[in-house]
């Protein structure tokens, strides 16, 4: 395909059970070159969140380069296999697909929570502010370093400055409560542990989440 990146998933049909997957899936990255820079901006929180929970080498390449400077064709192979091992060994999210969900317990909130009052916000935009808010949550929980925390908090920023907030976040707090992932009244998150690695299921209340975005507010861009 030009040179470029083609993956066949002829192994991963029939792992799906009820789900049709396709014979396979080709990506041809100079299509990147087309999306207006804000839509492939989007794009690369998936592929930041993807190195924070699997790939420590991988964050620490892609954080010292500007978003032009990325090399998407390694990139997207990157993010393709792993996400690819990932839904092979958890097809239904039983268990370890869940760190998939890192950054996006508050990103989809605060997504939804933007939409909602007419200000639109891009999935990655929400996600990145997701990320760190939720990697804050994880040195809370003892999961990850000051260092690692900071080193994540520039990586984002540099990349994405900042969304603003609410200072009020019942609006934010009150969709967190009807996430899909949240099991008996607890709010679940997936939390990097250490860069390279995540855990998933972890229970966090209300007042966390405050405290979370509230850190978020707080960072200088």
């Amino acid at each position: 395909v030009g040179g470029k990146l083609a993956i066949d998933f002829n192994g991963f049909k029939n792992h799906i059970g009820v789900f049709q997957e396709p014979a396979a899936t080709i990506i041809h990255t100079d299509f990147l070159r087309t999306l207006p820079a804000r839509e492939l901006r989007s794009g690369f929180a998936e592929i930041i969140k993807h190195c924070i929970i699997s790939d420590a080498e991988k964050f620490a390449a892609i954080a010292g380069r500007a978003l032009d400077d990325q090399d998407w064709d390694d990139l997207v192979r990157h993010s393709v296999a792993f996400k690819y091992s990932v839904t092979l060994r958890d097809p239904k999210e039983s268990g370890l697909r869940k760190i998939l969900n890192f950054g996006h317990t508050i990103g989809h909130a605060l997504e939804t929570w933007f939409l909602n009052n007419g200000n639109r916000i891009f999935h990655g935009e929400a996600v990145a502010a997701g990320m760190i808010a939720e990697a804050w949550l994880a040195q809370k929980h003892g999961l990850l370093t000051s260092t690692d925390l900071g080193a994540i908090n520039r990586s984002i920023l540099q990349v994405f400055g900042k969304i603003q907030i609410p200072a009020d976040q019942a609006g934010v707090l009150q969709i967190m409560r009807q996430d899909k992932k949240n099991r008996d009244q607890k709010i679940l998150v997936a939390l990097p542990k250490g860069i390279g690695h995540a855990v998933w299921d972890i229970a966090v209340n209300e007042a966390d989440v405050t405290e979370a975005l509230g850190y978020y507010n707080s960072l200088q861009t």
